[in-house]
């Protein structure tokens, strides 16, 4: 959020930019949206420094809603609230989705996030789809709080070469060879 800009202008500012309404038109729009989020008519002169971490959250969910999308990419939308301000926000977002008929995607670590959430799941891997699951009422989000691939943690295995013995002491590297880490092999994504 822009500290310089009150938050009634920052929440009209997409429709601004996508909509030919008239300026009375988007502070009406915004104005309904804040309601609609949780946000009192007096938050609407405000700057972003003056509002909690939780209020900030309905501010960044209403500026994401402001033009009906289809999809909204959520990164990491509670980790910085504590717990109940988390059930608020998610609530918050499930509401909001069944009113405007909105695709979430939820980028997240919480497992408790993600099984409250989700519909479907997808963890990622180094940058690669690992493991996908659609929710069922029996598995939740059990697919992938006891993944079968990595849950055992194991030291890497360090095999010596005889490039890495002639090396010199001082030299701290070791040879690429050297060093073979055991990781799980990562999904190609489905299309």
């Amino acid at each position: 959020m822009n500290p310089r800009q009150k938050i009634g202008d920052q929440l009209s500012e997409p429709l601004l930019i996508n909509t030919d309404l008239s300026a009375k038109e988007r502070e009406e729009k915004v104005r309904a949206m804040m309601a609609r989020v949780g946000l009192r008519p007096e938050h609407y002169f405000r700057y972003p420094h003056m509002f909690s971490g939780g209020q900030r959250q309905r501010i960044a969910i209403a500026r994401a809603m402001m033009l009906n999308p289809k999809i909204v990419v959520a990164d990491e939308p509670t980790s910085a609230l504590d717990v109940s301000i988390q059930a608020q926000v998610l609530n918050l977002f499930m509401d909001l989705q069944e009113e405007f008929n909105t695709a979430y995607v939820f980028i997240s670590h919480n497992l408790a996030v993600v099984e409250h959430v989700a519909n479907d799941l997808m963890v990622m891997y180094l940058a690669a789809r690992w493991r996908w699951a659609t929710r069922h009422a029996s598995t939740s989000a059990r697919c992938i709080r006891t993944p079968r691939r990595c849950c055992r943690r194991r030291r890497p295995s360090i095999r010596k070469t005889a490039a890495s013995r002639s090396r010199s002491r001082a030299s701290c590297q070791p040879a690429e060879s050297a060093v073979r880490l055991r990781l799980p092999q990562a999904l190609p994504a489905r299309q």
